[in-house]
């Protein structure tokens, strides 16, 4: 992780200037490829998944291909029947309970999670992953730096998510970032009226996101407290 701050690799994406947007209390992280690189591993089990669902098999020339869709129009290119999600994540954690060893956080998550919390921002995670599974990748010491976990989101449903968190912690929305890999993490946090922005390094594509259009796009993890530290330096 690079160690300069104030320059400019955020990409803001709405009108709103930053300075107009109230700071930031609280961090929203999603987990799987946003926190934890489990993007290959899945890749690994997608077919497997396919055959017991009954969905489209992806080839790997269709991959980059997925990554420019919006999340519900790669469920549909799959095939993937609504009634099946709920299962499907159901199996797909219990498959990463298995698996934890194999899965690894991204380069520079510990010293994020760190440097966030000693900038007094407070950290929760939702994600359709398990809290058992999240704690298992991410290990106690870097679990501590999160203080509230909200685990087993459905895959469309991380709304009502924010908003336990956001009663649990006490938190105005509007002084909420949440943080994720999907065009459907950004339809979630506009929902509960946070403020959100998209990380590139996970699963959708660059051109997904903006289109969604997040707050901001964060090509490395400095960029998300170069992002919180000119809201709070004011």
């Amino acid at each position: 992780m690079r160690t300069t701050t104030a320059t400019a690799t955020v990409t803001t994406i709405t009108d709103t200037s930053m300075t107009d947007r109230p700071p930031v209390r609280l961090v929203i992280f999603d987990f799987d490829g946003t926190l934890s690189d489990s993007g290959d591993w899945f890749l690994s089990v997608i077919d497997d998944l396919a055959r017991m669902f009954r969905f489209r098999t992806v080839a790997p020339d269709e991959v980059k291909m997925l990554r420019h869709k919006t999340s519900r129009e790669v469920i549909e290119y799959l095939g993937i029947a609504r009634w099946k999600l709920p299962l499907l994540a159901w199996y797909v954690r219990r498959l990463v309970g298995r698996n934890v060893g194999r899965i690894e956080l991204f380069p520079g998550t510990p010293d994020l999670l760190e440097r966030i919390r000693a900038m007094g921002i407070r950290i929760a995670l939702v994600t359709s992953n398990s809290e058992a599974n999240a704690r298992g990748i991410l290990g106690a010491k870097h679990a501590a730096q999160i203080e509230c976990f909200a685990c087993g989101s459905s895959l469309f449903g991380k709304a009502p998510k924010f908003r336990k968190v956001l009663r649990r912690l006490g938190v105005d929305p509007a002084h909420a970032l949440a943080i994720g890999d999907e065009t459907r993490d950004v339809d979630s946090a506009r929902e509960v009226g946070m403020q959100v922005g998209s990380v590139l390094w996970g699963y959708a594509a660059e051109e997904a996101l903006a289109g969604a259009r997040p707050d901001a796009l964060f090509r490395e993890p400095q960029d998300i407290l170069d992002y919180l530290e000119r809201q709070q330096v004011r």
